[in-house]
């Protein structure tokens, strides 16, 4: 009676791990239509712009603002961007092989690669940041500082928009 007790908590560990996995890593991963262009924000600008884009590859997901990634070909030159001193690339899944957060960090420190504002608040508190490298643009949302503060449920710096309405 034990094993058989120790065999059904074994497989039941198993399969919710193998869930989780899965949930994780594909089910709330949406594969983007083709685009062709993609929002970047000029230096001096009050909006972003559309930029033309070829080869687009793009992932995104109801369940998390941050869960934004995309590749594509771009010419553009960075310097007429608008800097994004805070960039800091964000893991894809292991199937979404055009987008690397490690190779990205690695190009960004060493100056091979600029980050520039793609478009800021896309969503409170969450900018859509983009590095070019090489006639390549690589694309993630992340949290900035208001959302940093919003999320916190500490007051937002000085210069961020008015927060939304907290939902109870």
């Amino acid at each position: 009676m034990g094993r058989i007790l120790v065999s059904f908590l074994l497989l039941a560990t198993l399969f919710a791990g193998l869930g989780t996995y899965y949930f994780q890593v594909y089910a709330f991963y949406d594969e983007l239509p083709e685009q062709r262009s993609i929002r970047l924000t000029p230096i001096g600008a009050a909006a972003s712009q559309e930029f033309a884009v070829q080869n687009f590859r793009g992932i995104d997901s109801d369940s998390s603002p941050i869960r934004y990634r995309a590749c594509f070909d771009i010419d553009v030159d960075p310097a007429q961007l608008t800097p994004y001193s805070r960039a800091t690339p964000l893991n894809a899944p292991g199937w979404f092989d055009c987008f690397d957060a490690g190779t990205l960090t690695e190009a960004l420190r060493d100056g091979r690669a600029q980050a520039v504002m793609g478009e800021a608040n896309i969503s409170y508190g969450i900018d859509r940041v983009v590095v070019l490298m090489d006639g390549r643009g690589y694309a993630w949302q992340q949290i900035n500082p208001c959302g940093e503060a919003h999320f916190d449920g500490d007051p937002v710096p000085q210069g961020c928009p008015p927060p939304p309405e907290r939902r109870e």
